[in-house]
């Protein structure tokens, strides 16, 4: 059972045998969990689509910068310049579309380089090795693993999130290498490893959402 942003969508998956009226109780069981994740979902705060113009907040790792598009002539390039301004340089004719996937393209670099430094810590101690990890955008979760070819997914958007919320996402789809589903033992398994995992887990959910984000 979740539930889900950006209206508290409630979603319930049941296996086949189970009949309506008992999945109808299961829901009526956890009312009081569904309106409080739906309350906390009505105080989270959220950004408009990005227009990608100067002025406009992004977040990278967790810090809010405001963006400065610099148009000039050759090839696209983004920088951080200092602890405020994030710069977008682009070509005079670039559109929204354009200067978005240009920063999108860049969000992607910073995450991938991270990554190495972060398996090496961390493959030991869960002591599982991921074949593959991979980068892309998703909507309804922050990452996911598929056990049998030993390839985790990345949510695109860990790369506006503070460092923690990167580190606990990356953890857990480990995790669910020894564990495929969320038991006593994968809970156990992530307190051994990392005992603030629901600090983080927190954390991440109160950071400022996208558009159309979802939460973990």
């Amino acid at each position: 059972m979740g539930v889900y942003p950006p209206a508290g969508r409630v979603r319930v998956a049941a296996p086949l045998l189970i009949d309506d009226e008992a999945v109808r109780l299961a829901v009526i069981s956890r009312l009081g969990w569904i309106r409080r994740r739906q309350a906390e979902f009505e105080r989270q705060e959220r950004q408009s689509q990005r227009e990608m113009v100067t002025g406009e907040s992004h977040y990278v790792e967790g810090r809010r910068y405001l963006l400065d598009v610099v148009e000039r002539p050759g090839p696209p390039q983004v920088r951080l310049v200092n602890n405020r301004t994030l710069e977008l340089r682009v070509r005079p004719d670039s559109d929204r579309d354009r200067r978005d996937g240009v920063l999108q393209k860049w969000y992607r670099m910073r995450l991938r380089d991270r990554l190495p430094a972060l398996l090496a810590k961390w493959e030991p101690k869960v002591g599982a090795t991921a074949a593959q990890v991979r980068i892309k955008k998703m909507k309804t979760r922050w990452g996911s693993c598929n056990a049998a070819d030993r390839r985790l997914w990345l949510n695109l958007e860990l790369a506006k999130k503070p460092s923690s919320c990167l580190e606990f996402i990356l953890v857990h789809e480990m995790v669910h290498l020894l564990e495929r589903h969320h038991t006593d033992r994968f809970r156990a398994l992530m307190d051994a490893l990392m005992p603030t995992w629901r600090l983080h887990r927190d954390e991440l959910n109160r950071a400022p959402l996208a558009h159309e984000e979802w939460t973990y």
